[in-house]
């Protein structure tokens, strides 16, 4: 099963199809023999860790995404199985959008779920069989959303393994094909070993060979001053030291996030340690093993924070973790080439080795061990774009929604890193209390942390929604967020105000307008940027963006709950991320649905009308507002609903509405036509005209 990622730029385009075809049969395969541990189908619905989905999801969710990611790419025209495109599609994170509420699931069988599998693949190798393929495949190439997808299932052979991990030990069962490390022994002492300083260059260009995600490319420079690094990772050995004196019930050694997190989860020591009579145990994906105190110390950012904080007490000198830079000024003290091109594999790392951790002192890079694989190595860093970031169009919230300063770096790579995750410019962060396969590796300097704050959202598309909902008006016209839910209030003035649907939220000020008058009201949009902007408002109180006003030449500005009028409607407001044509069933029950200039912006609006009566309650309301700007590159042709010319006559948007929407709903009001502004500059403007149609839903017989 020991793959390389794919070189992308060279070779011949049929021995590519067949090279890709290999690459993703094997990446799914593996992934699918990761469940093998498990004892029995019951395991599939066991949360292993309160933060996390039930593994049931993690084995549907790549197939889904692959689904979901062709059809955006209109890479193929139908879906395999609908429910299970959306309840497998988000929900892989802690974010305030991703739902892990498990009463809104229910979770399909696992022989359902593997023949899900089994159909999509069949999608995906047909694909693969017949797409034409020219040479290279670049970010903008239509076989890059299938590489997507394969790297994508990579990761969560990865994380899949860390929660497989979390379950119970009689829950998991050895396999020959995940056979752990058995050298163990007393560990080396540590030592630090001097690095001289230097300018790093950190980012990919867009011709790079390998696949990359969007915050691998840009240009990041910086001029790293000489530190003293660790010769070895920290050992368990090592971080036993920390644990005896006290440093889990010693608050000064935490910052204020682990201290909540050390009570939240009353640590007293390392999460996959157990102490059994008095013996230390470790814990591994389908072992319990007498502690090989030679192996790495297994803990999340804050464990390793608080003990260079109590290490740097004990000596009186700065230990720390190293910034990312700091990382690859170590990692380029030695030659090692990029996964693709090893021979064998450097480090424990590729699955090429072993399926757990190995002593610190096995794999030796010059005078240093381990500068990558065993295990992921935690930074100082939390992540963000390099100057010159942009998301990529089918996956706007692989990295964007990290981008909060709550999701540090981590660098290296662990034993079962493979693909994009072992590649030299690799670049993945999670939550500072989340578990990987991940260690750390200490440094010594004075010198201090340089962290790219991310105070103002610099996306221009988000900075103009931002202004268009919470800014200034501009040439008298009203604030179009502000209108349009006055005009869903006017129109449900003698009706039920429980539950309203705000889709197509973008960054929610509708949303919060709607939740004067309605109990509940829900946000939903499809990008995650915007969904970001709208939660960050709701459970931060404020958001900040940076405007242009001409050149280079930009204003600052900020929002706050408060001042908005919104603060009192925080308990009323819900925002989410989700795919209006493909909703989940939970979206059900609602008195109003409003769906603000979206129609023209969905791959399939036919389908989205056709179903949306579904979401309503029995006379319930329906306003559509738009300005009908049908564009190929959102909407195939085919898909629109006007717009055309059809046996020579004219099809207009309201022909298509009428066509679709006529058998669920009633038009109870004329159309009529509400002007908007988006400011692109000081001098530059658009202005559009949004056309409202307001439906009622017929009473059920």
């Amino acid at each position: 099963m020991v793959t390389r990622t794919i070189v992308l730029d060279k070779g011949e385009a049929e021995d590519k199809r067949k090279e890709i075809l290999e690459y993703f049969q094997k990446t799914y395969e593996l992934h699918e023999r990761l469940y093998d541990t498990l004892r029995s189908d019951e395991t599939f619905y066991m949360r292993a860790d309160p933060l996390r989905h039930p593994l049931i999801f993690y084995l549907g969710h790549t197939a889904a995404f692959f689904i979901n990611k062709l059809i955006l790419a209109r890479l193929i025209d139908k879906r395999v199985n609908a429910h299970f495109e959306s309840i497998f599609a988000i929900g892989v994170d802690e974010m305030s959008w991703d739902d892990l509420n498990e009463t809104h699931y229910a979770w399909p069988s696992v022989e359902e779920v593997r023949h899900y599998r089994k159909e999509v693949r069949q999608v995906v190798e047909k694909l693969i069989a017949t797409l034409p393929l020219e040479m290279p495949i670049t970010w903008t190439h239509p076989w890059w959303t299938i590489m997507m997808g394969i790297e994508h299932e990579r990761i969560h052979i990865e994380t899949s393994s860390v929660l497989i991990r979390q379950l119970p030990i009689d829950q998991v069962k050895p396999l020959p094909l995940w056979e752990i490390c058995t050298d163990s022994g007393p560990a080396p002492a540590n030592e630090l070993i001097p690095i001289k300083g230097g300018e790093v260059m950190l980012g990919k260009k867009r011709d790079h060979p390998l696949y990359g995600w969007d915050n691998e490319y840009g240009l990041h420079m910086e001029e790293v001053e000489s530190f003293d690094a660790a010769k070895y990772l920290v050992s368990n050995q090592e971080f036993l030291e920390f644990v005896e004196a006290g440093g889990y019930a010693t608050e000064k050694y935490w910052t204020e996030e682990g201290w909540r997190w050390r009570n939240y989860r009353q640590a007293h020591h390392p999460v996959f340690w157990i102490i059994a009579n008095g013996d230390w145990k470790l814990r591994t994906m389908t072992h319990i093993i007498s502690m090989p105190w030679n192996w790495p110390a297994e803990v999340n950012y804050l464990e390793a924070k608080a003990f260079t904080t109590w290490k740097s007490e004990q000596t009186g000198q700065t230990y720390r973790l190293p910034t990312e830079e700091e990382w690859y000024r170590l990692r380029e003290t030695q030659t090692i080439a990029d996964q693709p091109f090893w021979e064998k594999a450097p480090g424990n790392i590729n699955l090429e080795y072993f399926a757990s951790s190995v002593p610190v002192d096995k794999f030796r890079f010059g005078e240093f061990y381990d500068l990558i694989g065993n295990v992921w190595q935690w930074t100082e860093t939390p992540i963000n774009g390099f100057p010159g970031f942009e998301v990529h169009p089918f996956y706007d919230d692989f990295s964007a929604p990290t981008f909060d300063m709550r999701h540090n770096l981590i660098k290296g790579g662990s034993w079962i890193s493979t693909g994009n995750e072992a590649t030299r410019d690799s670049r993945y962060a999670f939550r500072r209390h989340f578990f990987q396969h991940a260690g750390f590796r200490y440094i010594r300097s004075d010198a201090p942390v340089k962290i790219q704050q991310t105070t103002y959202e610099t996306d221009a598309l988000v900075s103009q929604y931002c202004e268009s909902h919470y800014g200034k008006t501009y040439f008298d016209v009203p604030n179009f967020a502000a209108h349009s839910a006055a005009i869903c209030i006017k129109h449900t003035h003698d009706k039920p105000r429980r539950r309203a649907l705000d889709l197509g939220c973008a960054v929610g000020r509708t949303t919060f307008e709607l939740a004067r008058h309605f109990d509940f009201v829900t946000g939903l949009d499809f990008s995650a940027r915007f969904i970001k902007i709208a939660d960050d408002l709701l459970n931060n109180g404020r958001i900040r963006y940076v405007l242009p006003e001409e050149g280079e030449l930009v204003s600052f500005h900020e929002v706050t709950l408060e001042e908005s009028g919104f603060a009192d409607l925080r308990n009323k407001v819900e925002f989410y991320q989700a795919d209006a044509v493909n909703l989940s069933p939970k979206y059900s029950g609602y008195d109003l649905i409003f769906a603000g200039n979206l129609i023209d912006r969905l791959y399939d609006p036919g389908k989205f009308l056709d179903t949306i009566h579904e979401r309503l309650n029995a006379g319930g309301v329906l306003i559509l507002a738009s300005p009908y700007t049908w564009l190929e590159e959102y909407t195939p042709r085919q898909k629109w609903l006007g717009g055309y010319k059809k046996d020579g006559e004219p099809v207009t948007s309201i022909d298509g509405l009428h066509e679709h929407l006529d058998a669920n709903f009633d038009l109870v009001a004329d159309p009529f036509k509400v002007p908007f502004v988006i400011r692109e500059t000081r001098n530059k403007f658009q202005h559009t005209l949004s056309e409202f149609t307001v439906w009622q839903r017929t009473f059920i017989k």
